[in-house]
Order: structure tokens, then C-alpha cells, then sequence
């Protein structure tokens, strides 16, 4: 199959490796410069990359560089041709993915949106999980990709459900986070050994993947970037957003989103967003703060 992927950042480097190996004729492309892929064609902008393909795949940073790789002045869009694939496994505003969608759906061209959860080490080790929405034809058009890719593909729904559901799993990380941090750092001021807390988090119902996934990193004080914390924070302001848009509250999440303000101003941003963890512990008077 003819790929073009824009976007080769923590998630989109190794998901395009891993179609390269998969054999399939890939296309790249991104922002920053002209990364080179072994394997791969290195295109010089989004347009040349998407030039006789028949699925362009994007992996960027929000929803304003959707919309410029796509629909931008060298954006993709020029090339599509009738009966391509646009996948977008970038997490981004599901009422802006409706609008995408219907603008490529004009020129006879699919549009699936594809976020993932797996993090950076699910995707170098091909065990993404896909959260997918669209048409069922194209979807299934695109299994022998989401293999190459992932373990899983649950198919959520019509265009921007993939999106939206997405919203709502990170909304529970981040909440779910924010409590084990708080907890961490309560226990840890109370003098509990922090191994001996972790050990009865997972023998405990309040055992979640979150702790699990994270706890070996804080516990050697690790924040380098497997889900960079502005990251995190732009997909936080997305959840915000899309609850103002549906008149919905979400009390909890506007108190972690004060969390990540400052955790930015600290000048994290680049580093993991378990990084919050040391706000709390930097305001309880703990050492171990990121440099």
C-alpha cells in the first residue's frame, strides 16, 4: 500500500517504521525538517508526500496542525485523489474532525479518525491500541495497517466518536493521576516508604493501568517524555472546550487543569506529565524536583 505519514514526533516516528517494515511503499513528512526514515521517501512538504497515495496518515501536534498539513498552502489535500484514505491519529477537536471530514468527503476522499493509547513504548513495539471512528469500508480497508501498528482497533462509532472517546479516556488519566499524585505525595509528608505505597496500591482496588504504567518512572524520578506533559495539557484544554460546547461540567478537571498551568510556567512542558507530581511535592516542601 502507498503511505504518506506527516508527522514524525514521540508517537508518529515509530508508527511509520513500523509500516516500512510491514513493506508497504511509505511517504514522510515533517514540520520541524526533513527527517530521514530508513525505508521511507522523504518528501519536502505534506503535498509532495501525498502524491499517489492511497492513505495519507497524520500524526501531529493539535488541531491547528491538522489543518495546516492538510488544508495549509502545501497541505495534503491538493493531492488526494477520489477514493483515498485520510487516517488522523493525532487527538484533536472531534466537531473539528466532522468539519475535516466533510471537506475531504467533497472530493470523493474517506476521512477515520485513528487517535491511539499505548504511549511511546506501545508505539515503538507495535501495541498501540487504535480508537477509531468512520465508515465501516474504509475502516476495514485499513486493518492490515492498524496490525502493523497495534494490537487492537475498537471502532467507536461514525467520524469524530474516535475522537471523542478518546477525550474521555484521558480525561480519566489525568484525573486518576492527579489523585495518585496527591495521594503520593500526601503519604510521603506522613513518612511512608514510597515502594511500600505502590506495593499496596497494586495488591488494592484502587490498582488502575495509570499507577501500574507510571509508578516505576516516579519512583526513580524518570519524566522524560513518554506523554509529554503539554501534550497532555492541550488535550485537557480540548476536554474543556467540547464540555463548554455540550454544557457540560467538569469541576474535577478544571481544578487539574490549574495543576498544569503552573506546572508549565515551571517550565515542564517538554517533560513527562507525571512531572505534575513534583508541583505537589515542591509546594509540600519534598525534594526530588525536576532540573
Amino acid at each position: 500500500m502507498r503511505i504518506a505519514f506527516l508527522g514524525l514526533g514521540i508517537m508518529g516516528r515509530p508508527m511509520a517504521s513500523r509500516l516500512v517494515a510491514a513493506g508497504h511503499e511509505v511517504s514522510v513528512w515533517n514540520r520541524t525538517a526533513r527527517q530521514h526514515l530508513d525505508g521511507a521517501t522523504t518528501a519536502v512538504s505534506p503535498a509532495d508526500a501525498a502524491k499517489e497515495a492511497d492513505v495519507v496518515w497524520t500524526c501531529v501536534a493539535d488541531t491547528a496542525a491538522v489543518e495546516r498539513v492538510m488544508f495549509g498552502d502545501d497541505g495534503a489535500e491538493q493531492s488526494l485523489r477520489e477514493s483515498a484514505i485520510v487516517v488522523d491519529s493525532s487527538t484533536i477537536s472531534p466537531s473539528a474532525t466532522v468539519r475535516f471530514a466533510e471537506r475531504v468527503n467533497a472530493r470523493g476522499v474517506h476521512w477515520v479518525d485513528a487517535p491511539v493509547t499505548g504511549s511511546k513504548i506501545g508505539a515503538e513495539n507495535g501495541q498501540l491500541i487504535f480508537i477509531v471512528g468512520g465508515a465501516n469500508e474504509p475502516v476495514e480497508y485499513l486493518d492490515p495497517l492498524f496490525k502493523a501498528m497495534g494490537k487492537q482497533v475498537i471502532h467507536i462509532g461514525g467520524t469524530g466518536k474516535g475522537q471523542a472517546a478518546k477525550l474521555g479516556m484521558n480525561l480519566m488519566i489525568a484525573l486518576i493521576y492527579e489523585g495518585f499524585a496527591e495521594a503520593f505525595t500526601l503519604v510521603q509528608k506522613l513518612g511512608v516508604e514510597p515502594h511500600k505505597f505502590i506495593e499496596l496500591i497494586q495488591a488494592s482496588m484502587v490498582r488502575s493501568g495509570v499507577t501500574d504504567y507510571k509508578a516505576p518512572f516516579v519512583l526513580r524520578r524518570d519524566y522524560s517524555p513518554n506523554f509529554p506533559l503539554r501534550l497532555m495539557h492541550k488535550d485537557i484544554h480540548l476536554m474543556l472546550e467540547m464540555a463548554k460546547e455540550n454544557r457540560v461540567k467538569l469541576p474535577a478537571l478544571e481544578t487539574v487543569d490549574e495543576i498544569y498551568e503552573l506546572s508549565s510556567e515551571e517550565g515542564w512542558d517538554d517533560l513527562d506529565y507525571a512531572a505534575t507530581l513534583a508541583l505537589l511535592g515542591k509546594w509540600a516542601g519534598l525534594s526530588g524536583q525536576p532540573k
